[in-house]
């Protein structure tokens, strides 16, 4: 599993846990908070009905005339109150009022009168001076059958003399709880989601510099070459730097002494010519003599220089990630342009070349780079072909792909150097003189396609020579 998957997860855990618990708190807390609002009212309405009682005494004693009166016009009055969600079409509060012994003296339902309330929160509270409040259900078994019981007392020269209790079903408070629920789970996930889609974006941001970076030293690890890709954030950049750093410490070591061992190697045989060719020439030699062992020197001489200046351009070539330069090529133009430089050459040999060039085929790339490239695979078949054979040179596009074929009809390679082909200072005997090349040629063609984003193959043909394709990414 992935870094920036197990953060998602993780992320996306803790929100659901946390949104789950936060909205089960937000609905369970929604009951109290309305129980609250409708009780303050209630207390507003006990405390105004009291104060309407208080006003219409009589010697000291309550009168209930005018709220029977009110109740009984309650009954008749049309109600079509459309409050949110709900219609509402009846009053539901009932009220009651109690003597200063708790006994009801007055029901607008009628169904207590002359009880003793004495023992009621509500009633005894407020006789005693405090707040009188008291919940009970009408069904015992039933949760949603609560009824609210609000009192406020009825004074007279400063004494109580009586209780006003207003009671309110809270089956209206149900309804709106019915109501509010599913929009506020509905807001609660939907908030969630845009939460964990945050988290998404979030997460890619900040892992994609992290999942770059793996890629890239894993393409190290296998050998490819690469630039270091831009990694945005100042911690995973200097990381990154760090890498790079390391990697080209390591490589520069490796790069070295694998030089240094290649080089040793293919010096000694000039080298050993050369001091051979001294040994000689400080003895007694007829001159035709000397003249042989001079020429020998030279020759070995300019196989070191030419070996030396190959290596430093390979070493150059390899120490880039990029191109230095890079410009739109005509590749027919560029492939025109080298055959008719090398119409000296294929003439020492008298051989013909077919042409078939397709036009406009564009790359981005250095063209010194790719002639050069073009230049060691025509030299490469000429070396191998026979006198007044032929080679062929196609230029064509394959799957978005320009590709250069390069054709001989030379003996082809054996199958113990087809692996070998590419490696440093590798190389076969030419069939006419047994020589070799100094082995850097197609590697520096392998270096070239691997800045431009292409490759190079070689394959023998079924009936004899090589195919030498080399494949750049088109325009």
């Amino acid at each position: 599993m992935t870094l920036r998957t197990r953060i998602l997860l993780s992320f996306v855990l803790v929100v659901g846990v946390g949104f789950y618990f936060l909205i089960d708190y937000i609905i369970e807390d929604l009951r109290p908070r309305y129980l609250e609002a409708v009780e303050e009212s209630l207390v507003d309405q006990a405390n105004v009905l009291a104060g309407i009682l208080e006003a219409h005494m009589v010697n000291g004693e309550i009168q209930t005339e005018s709220l029977t009166q009110a109740f009984e016009r309650l009954k008749s009055r049309l109600i079509n109150a459309r409050i949110y969600t709900m219609l509402k079409t009846h009053v539901d509060e009932r009220v009651y009022v109690t003597d200063d012994k708790g006994r009801v003296i007055f029901d607008s339902a009628g169904l207590d009168v002359g009880k003793d309330f004495s023992t009621w929160n509500d009633v005894h509270l407020t006789l005693q001076g405090q707040y009188g409040v008291r919940t009970t259900r009408d069904n015992v078994e039933d949760p949603t059958s609560s009824v609210l019981h609000v009192a406020a007392p009825i004074t007279h020269e400063g004494k109580i003399i009586g209780v006003i209790t207003v009671r309110k079903p809270t089956v209206s408070i149900n309804q709106f709880i019915q109501t509010a629920r599913p929009k506020l789970m509905i807001a609660g996930w939907v908030a969630a989601t845009g939460v964990i889609l945050l988290a998404i974006l979030f997460s890619f941001y900040f892992t994609r510099p992290i999942h770059r970076l793996t890629q890239y030293a894993r393409a190290v690890r296998d050998g490819k070459r690469v630039a270091l890709p831009k990694l945005g954030s100042r911690e995973i950049a200097e990381m990154g730097r760090a890498f790079e750093q390391m990697r080209e410490s390591l490589e520069g070591k490796k790069y070295v002494e694998a030089y240094v061992q290649t080089l040793t190697h293919e010096l000694k045989s000039p080298l050993a010519a050369i001091q051979g060719a001294v040994e000689i020439l400080s003895g007694d030699l007829a001159p035709e003599k000397q003249h042989q062992f001079l020429n020998n020197i030279a020759v070995e001489s300019k196989r070191m220089h030419a070996l030396i200046e190959r290596l430093l351009e390979l070493a150059a070539l390899e120490s880039q990630t990029d191109l230095q330069v890079v410009k739109e090529i005509d590749m027919a133009k560029l492939v025109a342009s080298v055959l008719d430089r090398s119409l000296a050459l294929l003439q020492t040999k008298q051989l013909q070349i077919h042409r078939e060039i397709t036009p406009g085929l564009l790359v981005r790339g250095d063209p010194l780079l790719l002639e050069q490239v073009f230049q060691n695979l025509i030299q490469n078949a000429v070396d191998f072909s026979p006198p007044r054979g032929a080679i062929a040179v196609a230029l064509r596009s394959e799957s978005e792909k320009c590709c250069l074929d390069v054709i001989d009809e030379g003996p082809g390679i054996p199958d113990y150097a087809l692996g070998k082909i590419f490696d440093r200072f590798y190389s076969l005997a030419r069939p006419e003189t047994g020589k070799k090349s100094s082995g850097l040629g197609l590697s520096f063609v392998r270096e070239v396609a691997e800045l431009h984003g292409g490759k190079i193959s070689i394959k023998n043909r079924e009936a004899k020579g090589v195919t030498a394709t080399f494949m750049l990414p088109m325009i």
